[in-house]
């Protein structure tokens, strides 16, 4: 990526100028608007989430996919890999397993992962996209999640058909309907059941989400009154600047304005709950990242550490929890508004 122009100056209070830096620039912009602010530079606090993608195979092929992930693609953690994860997850003493993809799901060894997961009495969640739920071969698999108590996290982009089919491909919102309507009937979303189910929603083209928590009270009265659906609680994510949704926005002309939105919209206050501060992440490979976002720009974890999952030693977990966060202008979209992360927005 060449470097851009300088843009105008930000809204919020900083003396920088609004640069785009090369992502691997020595020194990133966003480390130079956290100096703006008296923010030291990011490290983390511990790991309480290991985030593993299991592969780029996807049964779809979503416009805003920052993975890059879809049918054709073949790349898939090996059970050898997943091991090394689990072994980490034990010997680390992380309570939360979170399962990626592409489709987590069409990993051949996901069933065994979450078997073992579940073994160690670890919180486990499972990202679905809901039509893998509906998808030949995997008519079983709601009934094995609820058995084993896994988390499911699903992307539901909106409540409305059009909008979902546009975004995520023909037909995909009536199968992610039918797939909800399972998941509710073995107990997920029910007031009345453990058994957790947080909906995502991200915004469609270059904008910011709306406020969470009375998106969730649309998504709660729309999807009950149409569908009777129930579900635990709504997540809302900002577009990533990456892969498919970067290509979108230089096609369309509009990299260096959504830049600027995010940007103008940093607030210092999100910082604390970014989730980079207390995740680790791991690529289908078992390279290790500070979070899903690093991992697709291949910005791998500093510091004295190992690079792979497989090379981890005591030593090396020990400094593993307490490391330097490499940052880019990806991270913009993490700290604009309220904030963003896998696990919602970062206030409320």
């Amino acid at each position: 990526m060449s470097e851009l122009k300088i843009l105008r100056e930000p809204s919020v209070d900083s003396v920088l100028p609004l640069r785009i830096l090369d992502e691997r620039s020595e020194i990133s912009f966003f480390e130079q608007v956290l100096a703006s602010h008296d923010i030291p530079a990011l490290e983390t606090m511990g790991i309480e989430v290991l985030q593993v993608n299991l592969g780029k195979l996807c049964n779809q092929n979503c416009h805003h996919c920052h993975v890059d992930a879809g049918p054709d693609r073949r790349e898939i953690m090996t059970k050898e890999i997943a091991a090394a994860c689990l072994l980490l997850l034990r010997e680390a003493d992380i309570p939360t397993l979170d399962l990626t993809g592409g489709a987590p799901e069409m990993n051949p060894h996901f069933r065994w992962i979450v078997e073992q997961a579940h073994g160690l009495k670890r919180r486990v969640i499972d990202r679905c996209n809901l039509t893998i739920l509906e998808a030949p071969g995997y008519d079983d698999l709601p009934e094995f999640l609820a058995a084993h108590d896994v988390e499911v996290v699903a992307s539901l982009p909106c409540y409305l058909e059009e909008n979902v089919d546009r975004q995520r491909g023909n037909r995909v919102f009536q199968r992610s309907i039918a797939a909800l309507r399972r998941l509710n009937q073995l107990g997920y979303g029910q007031s009345t059941s453990p058994l957790s189910l947080t909906l995502v929603f991200n915004p469609q083209g270059p904008r910011l989400p709306p406020n969470q928590a009375q998106l969730e009270q649309d998504y709660r009265r729309e999807l009950r009154s149409r569908y009777s659906i129930e579900f635990t609680r709504l997540f809302t994510l900002t577009n990533m600047p990456i892969s498919r949704f970067l290509d979108e926005l230089h096609q369309s002309g509009q990299y260096e304005t959504y830049m600027q939105k995010l940007i103008e919209a940093f607030n210092p206050a999100t910082v604390d709950g970014l989730m980079c501060r207390s995740t680790l992440s791991v690529d289908w490979q078992g390279h290790l990242y500070d979070c899903d976002f690093n991992q697709m720009l291949d910005l791998a974890i500093v510091g004295d550490i190992p690079l792979h999952v497989r090379d981890l030693e005591a030593s090396a977990i020990e400094r593993l929890k307490r490391r330097r966060i490499v940052t880019g202008n990806h991270c913009f979209g993490c700290t604009a508004g309220s904030g963003s992360s896998c696990q919602g927005s970062l206030q409320y």
